[in-house]
């Protein structure tokens, strides 16, 4: 057993990672390196409840600072790691080595921030608590025009906590359908639905030309030449690894950290979690990168696990799972909604509400629910835990 662990990212996955290490009963030196400044934090309710003022930043605190005190645990905020030297076994923090005999990568991911667009005041990305604290001030001075790029998750959630504001909100998505890279565009109706019934200007497959002002900005151009007025623009256009520190490391690095199914690292005794992670997916083998919570939550405690006894390392199996609350309606995904074959459960997209299963053929690899309770979701979620027949499982909800 290790008898210093060092875990970078005070993240979802890198918190979870501490707890299970302790709850385990690992009792050696344990520090925990993070470049924000703040005490660690779900990010998940910055575009939801965080941004709409139904939840204050305590509750998504995961651990009071006394918390980490009696896991005792060497806490390092506001510190970034810069480097990783694996030949000494030390990760360069704030520019002197902190040595390690375990090591965990959970630094997540950073926000695209397309090139020229962030010249002017009034121009936000929301990926951390300060970009939340940013974007809810913009939307509680005056009444601004809200343009929300980039119809993922997180933009159509913004488009929502604008609106719940009553600004004039206007989404606007490269693709053709917003959720394109979670969903087909027949899946995603009931959510254009939703989010135009509220009075959001949804505006899909065209782009964003230049953004316009002097000193703030004042005017959008899309690539079709239409102007839209934006006191605030809100960009939502993905999120890319947070791995930049690790070049030149010798560790196998191409969009995030590649592991093995364990999720250790090409080295040994360094493990990658969350978003940052790269690894294989359990039925295909393919890559897989996923930016959720859930995800994060559930690699950083195996991780943790396989580090403490890498001769009975358990392979992560766990299936993405993610939800989003707009406009009182959650919309759920669990695996993957890019599959051959749909079957609707419940309702329809054409109606107010739906669930459904996806597969390829042989297994169900995927569910989609708008409009459902968890409970109910979570009836066709197992089926792909349980890796259940795709034939067997239509034939029984016909």
């Amino acid at each position: 057993m290790p008898s210093n662990i060092v875990v970078v990212g005070a993240s979802v996955a890198g918190v979870e990672a501490v707890l299970a290490l302790r709850g385990a009963g690992y009792d050696g030196r344990l520090t925990l390196v993070g470049a924000d400044r703040e005490l660690p934090y779900n990010p998940t309710p910055l575009s939801k409840e965080l941004l709409t003022g139904d939840m204050d930043e305590d509750d998504i605190r995961l651990l009071p600072e006394e918390g980490f005190e009696e896991l005792d645990v060497d806490l390092r905020l506001g510190t970034s790691a810069q480097a990783l030297d694996l030949a000494e076994r030390k990760v360069d923090v704030g520019g002197s080595g902190l040595p390690y005999d375990g090591l965990i990568i959970a630094t997540g991911s950073r926000a695209v921030r397309p090139r020229d667009w962030f010249g002017l005041d009034g121009v936000h990305t929301l990926r951390t608590l300060d970009d939340a604290r940013r974007v809810r001030a913009a939307m509680t001075q005056g009444r601004p025009s809200v343009v929300v790029v980039g119809a993922g998750f997180i933009g159509c959630e913004i488009a929502a906590a604008a609106r719940h504001f009553g600004l004039d909100v206007t989404l606007v998505e490269a693709a053709a359908s917003p959720l394109l890279r979670a969903v087909p565009a027949e899946l995603a109706a009931p959510v254009v639905r939703v989010q135009e019934a509220n009075g959001v200007r949804v505006v899909c497959g065209v782009g964003v030309a230049r953004l316009l002002g002097s000193l703030r900005v004042d005017k959008v151009e899309l690539t079709d030449g239409t102007l839209l007025d934006a006191d605030l623009v809100v960009v939502g256009v993905g999120a890319v690894p947070a791995t930049g520190w690790l070049d030149g490391s010798g560790l196998s690095l191409d969009d995030g950290v590649i592991t093995d199914t364990t999720l250790r690292t090409t080295a040994p005794g360094v493990y990658a979690v969350g978003d940052a992670a790269r690894w294989p997916h359990p039925t295909t083998g393919d890559p897989l990168r996923v930016e959720h919570w859930t995800n994060a939550r559930e690699q950083g405690r195996q991780a943790a696990l396989n580090l403490l006894d890498p001769q009975v390392a358990q392979p992560y199996t766990g299936v993405p799972y993610v939800w989003s609350d707009q406009f009182g309606r959650r919309f759920q995904l669990a695996g993957t909604a890019h599959a051959k074959h749909l079957h609707f459960l419940d309702g329809g997209p054409a109606e107010e509400k739906y669930l459904a299963l996806l597969g390829d053929g042989e297994a169900v690899v995927g569910a989609v629910g708008f409009g459902v309770s968890p409970r109910e979701f979570n009836r066709a979620r197992r089926l792909i835990t349980k890796g259940s027949s795709w034939a067997e499982a239509v034939a029984r909800h016909e």
